[in-house]
């Protein structure tokens, strides 16, 4: 007699939903489960039908965002972004803030896997954790490297970061530090400061880099700002990597009685709308957010028909033209 699903549950001793994810390659499961549920599937010679592998691949209409933070005004278009036309497109959202802790990503990634969301848009920062790691899920990630197999929609840093350095060199700053995140952070936000180590090095200039923690306090981040004013005496220029950043330099600076951009011009990066409407006057890079989103959207869509996708996708980032620079 040919056997069945409920048989292979009964002698690896799961239930009969845990050999369908098992089967769909679906939700997390341990290394140990798996094994288990292909050694019954061995030993019954057991040949899985459609059926079974249907059983788990009914739509959810449910598509999970992993973020490092929604405080930061550039997650907080693109997410508000995304579950806008998640939503016109039939889709509820199930949003994870992981605040940059990889044990509280993982254990987001695990509960969305397993209330088997059809899909994942994630823009977080750690790359180790084995769930990233499965093969063929529909994943797309927004400005971080995950793995091989998952797309990667970013707008094109090294350009970005050639504008805001070659501009600050145009004005007359020949003491430019950048500011930018953790070395160990493995994303395509590290070509701004190629491009600006480049971009110095090209106008005999001596390049000058500060890496912050992303965890780290205001009052941490502000300690280390009023530093650098305090370590480079002759600073005439600042590429931040972030606009948020940016506009802490403009308020230190101007506590400490220099005049922008007469004494010292500052420039941005990520040019949200929210920061262009508050800060007119902060130059900045901006990244195209609809864009970034229509395209994530896009390669989600052509993962979940098991449509082949471009490892990386990058768009065109432009210059909000304030008076810091």
């Amino acid at each position: 007699m040919k056997p069945k699903l409920e048989d292979v549950a009964k002698l690896a001793n799961v239930s009969k939903t845990t050999v369908s994810r098992v089967l769909n390659n679906r939700g997390y499961l341990s290394q140990k489960t798996i094994d288990k549920v292909n050694k019954a599937m061995k030993a019954l010679d057991y040949q899985p039908n459609s059926a079974a592998r249907q059983l788990f691949q009914q739509e959810t209409k449910i598509i999970g965002l992993l973020f490092p933070t929604v405080a930061n005004p550039f997650f907080g278009e693109i997410i508000q972004e995304l579950e806008r036309k998640l939503y016109k497109q039939g889709y509820k959202v199930i949003i994870g803030n992981s605040m940059n802790d990889s044990e509280k990503e993982e254990h987001y990634l695990n509960q969305l896997l397993s209330n088997q969301v059809d899909g994942l848009i994630v823009g977080t920062h750690n790359r180790g954790i084995q769930q990233y790691k499965k093969n063929n899920l529909p994943i797309v990630a927004i400005d971080r490297f995950m793995n091989e197999d998952i797309p990667i929609i970013e707008s094109d840093n090294f350009r970005g970061g050639q504008i805001a350095t070659s501009r600050l060199i145009e004005k007359g700053a020949r003491k430019i530090v950048h500011t930018t995140g953790p070395t160990e952070l493995e994303t395509p936000a590290h070509r701004r400061t190629q491009a600006y180590i480049e971009t110095m090095k090209k106008s005999d200039l001596e390049p000058i880099i500060y890496h912050l923690d992303f965890n780290i306090s205001y009052e941490e981040k502000s300690k280390i700002f009023r530093r650098i004013f305090n370590e480079q005496p002759a600073l005439d220029g600042i590429f931040a990597s972030n606009d948020v950043d940016a506009i802490m330099l403009m308020q230190i600076a101007q506590l400490l009685d220099k005049r922008i951009p007469e004494d010292i011009k500052i420039i941005g990066y990520d040019g949200t709308e929210l920061i262009r409407n508050l800060y007119p006057n902060l130059t900045t890079i901006v990244q195209p957010i609809t864009k970034i989103t229509d395209k994530a959207l896009e390669v989600l869509n052509q993962r979940l028909k098991l449509q082949e996708t471009n490892n990386e996708y990058v768009l065109d980032v432009s210059l909000w033209e304030g008076t810091s620079s």
